[in-house]
């Protein structure tokens, strides 16, 4: 799966969380809903996304969410 398709399913999710009014409980959200329905192959592509091109076309909350659910997968939880 392509990045740029990547790229408008993390906003979509965000966008369903932006309603959420404490925004860590909203980033939590969209970086548990990559890591739980999200296959391996797909977070690695999003969040290389993020490193190689400061996550352009993410909204800031989805490029949150990505960044927080990088940080899971490599093991740190911070």
């Amino acid at each position: 799966m392509n990045a740029e398709r990547l790229v408008v399913m993390a906003n979509d999710i965000a966008n369903f969380f932006a309603a959420e009014p404490d925004r860590a409980v909203a980033i939590e959200g969209v970086a548990n809903h990559l890591k739980n329905f999200w296959a391996p192959r797909m977070r690695r592509t999003i969040v290389a996304h993020v490193r190689e091109h400061a996550g352009a076309g993410l909204s800031e909350l989805a490029r949150a969410g990505v960044e927080r659910v990088g940080r899971l997968d490599a093991g740190s939880v911070s």
